[in-house]
């Protein structure tokens, strides 16, 4: 028989630099989309979180519309720029019908500073009709 040169080892205690660079790129490979996805969703949620912000914003003041008109009908219920919370804008509208009203809330973010709501920031719309009660 023949003896081999070397002795076996028994016990490995590094790992190869081809082991480690192989193993790094799979990590890698595993990583990244991950990492893709919980960004996205991250995105995802901020988005969610502040139209749903903007439609608690919207009903608030819809609310407090139809509750003004019931007393104070003949109002101007036209707002442009309302601050509601923080950030947050309003434009309120009003048709000035004598009878039936159709009041619209419009509530955003917003996002370029200058204390107007554009058509391109508006988060949520709200319309509703209040009618005239008595006279």
């Amino acid at each position: 028989m023949h003896k081999k040169l070397r002795k076996p080892r028994k016990h490995r205690k590094a790992f190869t630099l081809s082991e480690v660079v192989v193993s790094s790129v799979l990590l890698l490979i595993a990583v990244v989309p991950m990492l893709k996805a919980l960004t996205q969703a991250n995105l995802n949620a901020n988005i969610v979180d502040r139209r749903t912000q903007s439609l608690m914003l919207a009903q608030s003041k819809l609310n407090k519309v139809k509750a003004q008109s019931i007393y104070n009908f003949t109002d101007n219920f036209n707002q442009t720029g309302e601050v509601l919370k923080g950030s947050y804008l309003c434009n309120t509208t009003d048709d000035r019908d004598s009878i039936l009203k159709a009041i619209t809330v419009s509530v955003g973010i917003d996002k370029n500073g200058n204390s107007t709501l554009a058509s391109d920031e508006i988060e949520v719309t709200l319309q509703t009709q209040v009618a005239k009660r008595w006279e």
